[in-house]
């Protein structure tokens, strides 16, 4: 049982998602950058910034909300299924353990959203 809210588990999952998005963000880029594989490059390159320059705005808030919170996750283990995450809150530790498909699913969800958002 955690002693997390749904919010507040939110946020620690948003803090383990956001930075691998923004990895993703940037090397899509470079890569936009270095081979330019479209005819016109340029729509693209200003897409993946601009989702990727959303992203870091919504990692920067969060981060500080969990500093205002006294929130932290960090990742203690990880192999080829599985990742485990230490989620502290209020001194409190809890142990969260996710299935690596599902956050690779959940990171895609999520290129998806800031795809169509940017795409509007």
């Amino acid at each position: 049982m955690t002693r997390l809210s749904r919010i507040h588990l939110q946020m620690m999952e948003q803090a383990i998602f956001f930075p691998m998005v923004i990895s993703i963000l940037n090397r899509d880029l470079a890569q936009l950058k270095e081979h330019q594989p479209f005819k016109l490059n340029e729509p693209y390159i200003q897409l993946v910034t601009s989702a990727l320059k959303e992203t870091q705005k919504e990692l920067y808030q969060l981060k500080q909300d969990l500093h205002k919170k006294k929130m932290k996750v960090q990742q203690i283990e990880h192999d080829e299924a599985f990742t485990t995450y230490l989620f502290v809150m209020n001194g409190y530790e809890e142990k969260h353990k996710y299935f690596n498909p599902r956050i690779r699913h959940r990171v895609e969800e999520l290129l998806t959203r800031y795809f169509l958002h940017q795409a509007k």
